[in-house]
């Protein structure tokens, strides 16, 4: 059994991957990424679902990417054939989209896609993505800005973020967020940390919304300088759409899962240290 703090679900040194999308070359994008990026991956290069539903039945696979569109259905069929595949309950299954955002403001996937990766990122990014899954590694040193008013639910994601070897700043309002990062920039230390991660409804006259703009507006951080992930039991597709619109990097949907959790941590942690991107197909 995986000790409690082992965020690998599986065997992350020879991961299968399958990459599902009906243009050959970004298939060949992707697959040599992967295979320059993940030493040791197994990549299965397939144009549409009927190959996808073949390379599931030959062997397990540990991680799938697929285009939203397909030749023979889309992306969503992909992912619940995964699902449906003997022993692939708990596989990572990955938009790969030049549209990503829009269709996770518009709350567009269903539970059956895991997550989603926007191709104006980046090669080097999206194999930084993948490798949050299927070889998780932390970054020693870093700094987050944790904002979280329930002392329970505080020291539980605290652990999980120190298992990582990040270093967490704890504080229990907006308001305490916004001195802090305000008390960084007068000394010099701008932003002051390397990711905020916080509630959506805390203690206090404001909220996470509060601070996701205050960040962007009056501190003027851009998501890469200043990460913001938001963790919210809020089930309604409006107030999540808002929240990614005002700035929100990405969203933690509570309960909070420790491996999912940590792997947008770190993969926000990397995107913001990558250099300038190049785009699939550009």
């Amino acid at each position: 059994m995986a000790e409690p703090n082992d965020i690998r679900h599986l065997d992350g040194t020879a991961p299968r991957i399958m990459v599902v999308d009906g243009s050959r070359l970004v298939r060949k994008l992707i697959g040599d990424v992967l295979k320059r990026e993940l030493p040791g991956a197994e990549v299965v290069a397939c144009a549409g679902l009927a190959e996808a539903h073949a390379a599931l039945e030959a062997a397990p696979i540990d991680l799938a990417t697929t285009s939203l569109v397909l030749p023979d259905g889309d992306g969503q069929q992909l992912a619940e054939a995964v699902r449906a595949a003997a022993g692939q309950r708990y596989v990572p299954v990955v938009v790969v989209s030049g549209n990503a955002q829009q269709h996770l403001e518009g709350r567009h996937f269903s539970d059956d896609i895991t997550d989603y990766f926007d191709k104006s990122h980046g090669h080097h990014a999206l194999a930084e993505f993948i490798r949050g899954y299927v070889q998780p590694a932390p970054i020693p040193g870093v700094r987050v800005l944790y904002v979280e008013d329930s002392r329970t639910v505080a020291l539980a994601t605290s652990r999980m973020l120190k298992a990582q070897q990040m270093e967490v700043e704890h504080v229990t309002s907006v308001e305490a967020a916004l001195e802090f990062l305000q008390a960084r920039r007068d000394a010099g230390d701008a932003p002051g940390v390397d990711l905020v991660l916080t509630d959506v409804y805390l203690k206090g006259e404001l909220d996470g919304g509060d601070l996701v703009r205050a960040i962007r507006g009056e501190f003027d951080y851009s998501k890469r300088r200043l990460p913001v992930l938001v963790m919210t039991g809020d089930a309604n597709p409006a107030n999540q759409a808002a929240l990614l619109r005002e700035g929100a990097n990405d969203l933690v949907l509570k309960p909070i899962e420790e491996r999912l959790l940590v792997t947008k941590a770190l993969f926000q942690l990397r995107l913001a240290r990558t250099p300038g991107s190049t785009v699939f197909g550009a």
